[in-house]
């Protein structure tokens, strides 16, 4: 009988363990699920920031970020010719 109840507290004792680390790893997603959100709204401000300041200095030189500035104006150059040349193939 003394093996049959020390059997059965150590299949308690790793249930309880075991519950515990499922415990612990659904909260360890939740707290990972939260750093994503915070790192989301993190970004959509960055994004922001930089729309904002091309619309303020989208025609002036000598920026601090002149080389970035003059990327994305020359990518949107891009995107407009890519964009003509899609409506002659349309025919437009």
């Amino acid at each position: 009988m003394d093996f049959f109840e020390k059997m059965g507290d150590t299949i308690a004792a790793k249930g309880r363990e075991v519950s515990g680390k499922a415990k612990d790893l659904a909260e360890i997603a939740s707290l990972k699920s939260q750093i994503a959100a915070c790192e989301e709204v993190i970004r959509k401000n960055y994004l922001e920031i930089g729309r904002l300041f091309m619309e303020q200095y989208k025609d002036a030189e000598d920026t601090p970020f002149e080389k970035q500035r003059t990327a994305i104006l020359n990518a949107q150059a891009g995107v407009e010719d890519l964009q003509n040349k899609i409506k002659q193939i349309k025919g437009l």
